[in-house]
C-alpha cells in the first residue's frame, strides 16, 4: 500500500491519506445521500443532548464499557491502589496492640571447660509472649534450656554449657528487670513457659493459625540482637513447611519473609488484626538466602503450654523402643522389609508388655503404613495415654499384628 502511494503521489512525499471521491448523479443524491446525512445529523443532536443529562450520560458510558469489556479505573481509584497509607496504618495499629504483650528475655548460664579448671558466665537473649495477665510467658525451649557441649576450635578444647542459672524479663516500656522462674520445658516441640511475679499484664490475643493464608500480612515482633521491641513486616510465604533442625528434629512451621534474627526466637508472628499466629523460632542463614524465617503455628502450642503450666512437663504416650529406619536398599541388603527395625526395647515399657521383640520390623501402625520413626511417632502422638495401638510387624519373615497399651512417657 505504501509503495503504491509513492507511485501515485510522487509530488507529495509526506504520505498523507488519500481520499477518493466518485461522482454521483443527482437522483442518487436526492434519494439516498440526503436522507442518510439528515439521519446522521439528527442522531448527533440527540446524543449530544443526552450527554448533557448526567444520568443518561452515565448509562451511555456504562453500556459502552460493558460492550467493549474495558474498565478504566478513575484517577482516585488508581491513587488508592498505589497508596501506602492503609499498609502503614495497619502496621502501626498492630504494633501498638501487640508490643505490650512481648517481652525481652535474658538468660545467664555457666560455661565450664572439660579439660581445664576454667569457668565463666555467659548470657543469651531472646523474646517471649505474655499468655496470661498473671505473668505466664511462652517462649522457645532453646532459649532457657541451654544444656549442651560445644567445641572451641581455636583452643581445641571442649566446654559444657549448664542449664540457665538466672532468667530475667524486661517488659515493654519498663526498665525494671523481673526475675523469672522456668515453669516447664519441652525439647520435642521447642517450647517453654516461664513466669514472673507480676499481675495486670497485657496478654496477647491469639489467632487461628489454621486460617492463615499465603500472601497475607505478617509482622514479627521481638528483640533481635538484643534490640528491644523491634518489629519487621512481610507476608506469609508458606504454610505447613517441614523443616529439620540441626538436631534432626522435624517441625511443621509457618514460613515468612518478615526478618527474623537472633534474639527474635520466642517472639510473636502476628496477622493484620494483631492476633498471634505463630511463635518465631528459626531462620535459614546461609550465603544467598534472604527472608526465610519460620514460626511454630500458635494452635500447636496451646495444648503444650497448658500442660507445661499444669504439670511442668508434657504428658505423652510412650511405646518404649528405639528404632532404625529401613529404606529399600538397606532392607534388601539385610534380607528384611522396608519399615522400622526395632533396635532396643525399654524395660517395663508398652512395647515389652505388648510382646514386641528386638529384630522385629514395624511396617504399619493402626493400619497405616510407616517407614520411619517420625511417621510412627506422628500416629502415636495422635493417641492419648491409655489408648490401645496396633502395630503390624514382620518377624522372621512372618507378618503379624501386636496390640499395645500406650503408657505415659
Amino acid at each position: 500500500m505504501e509503495e503504491n502511494s509513492k507511485k501515485e503521489n510522487k509530488k507529495e512525499p509526506n504520505y498523507r491519506p488519500v481520499t477518493t471521491v466518485k461522482n454521483f448523479n443527482s437522483s442518487f443524491g436526492r434519494q439516498v445521500m440526503f436522507p442518510f446525512i439528515s439521519g446522521i445529523l439528527g442522531a448527533t443532536l440527540v446524543v449530544g443532548t443526552c450527554f448533557g443529562i448526567p444520568g443518561i450520560k452515565q448509562k451511555l458510558i456504562g453500556n459502552f464499557k460493558n460492550h467493549n469489556e474495558v474498565d478504566v479505573p478513575s484517577s482516585s481509584e488508581v491513587q488508592n491502589v498505589v497508596s501506602t497509607n492503609d499498609y502503614s496504618d495497619t502496621a502501626i495499629g498492630v504494633a501498638d496492640k501487640v508490643l505490650p504483650s512481648i517481652v525481652g528475655i535474658k538468660v545467664e548460664y555457666s560455661v565450664n571447660s572439660i579439660f581445664y579448671r576454667q569457668s565463666s558466665t555467659a548470657t543469651a537473649t531472646g523474646s517471649g509472649i505474655i499468655i496470661s495477665t498473671d505473668g505466664y510467658i511462652l517462649t522457645n525451649n532453646h532459649i532457657v534450656d541451654t544444656s549442651s557441649t560445644v567445641t572451641n576450635n581455636s583452643y581445641n578444647s571442649f566446654y559444657s554449657v549448664t542449664e540457665a542459672s538466672k532468667v530475667t524479663v524486661k517488659l515493654y516500656n519498663d526498665e525494671t528487670e523481673y526475675e523469672a522462674k522456668i515453669v516447664g520445658t519441652d525439647s520435642q516441640t521447642d517450647l517453654a513457659v516461664i513466669k514472673i511475679d507480676k499481675s495486670d499484664l497485657t496478654a496477647a490475643e491469639l489467632g487461628n493459625s489454621d486460617d492463615v493464608k499465603v500472601g497475607e500480612f505478617a509482622m514479627a515482633i521481638g528483640n533481635p540482637l538484643g534490640m528491644d521491641t523491634s518489629v519487621t513486616c512481610g507476608i506469609i510465604s508458606a504454610k505447613d513447611r517441614q523443616i529439620t533442625d540441626s538436631d534432626n528434629k522435624t517441625f511443621t512451621l509457618i514460613q515468612t519473609d518478615a526478618a527474623i534474627n537472633s534474639g527474635n526466637s520466642g517472639g510473636a508472628l502476628v496477622n493484620a488484626d494483631g492476633k498471634v499466629i505463630g511463635l518465631n523460632t528459626l531462620k535459614i542463614a546461609s550465603t544467598g538466602v534472604e527472608g526465610m524465617g519460620f514460626a511454630i503455628p500458635i494452635n500447636s502450642t496451646i495444648d503444650i503450654y497448658k500442660q507445661l503450666i499444669e504439670y511442668n512437663k508434657v504428658k505423652r504416650p510412650y511405646i518404649g523402643i528405639s528404632g532404625v529406619d529401613l529404606d529399600e536398599e538397606t532392607a534388601k541388603a539385610n534380607n528384611l522389609v522396608v519399615g522400622i527395625y526395632v533396635k532396643s526395647i525399654d524395660e517395663f515399657s508398652s512395647a515389652e508388655k505388648g510382646g514386641l521383640k528386638i529384630g522385629d520390623v514395624i511396617t504399619a501402625a493402626d493400619g497405616k503404613e510407616v517407614k520411619t520413626m517420625d511417621e510412627l511417632n506422628e500416629i502415636k502422638n495422635s493417641h492419648q495415654i491409655g489408648d490401645n495401638m496396633t502395630l503390624t510387624i514382620t518377624r522372621e519373615g512372618n507378618k503379624k499384628d501386636i496390640t499395645i497399651t500406650l503408657q505415659e512417657q
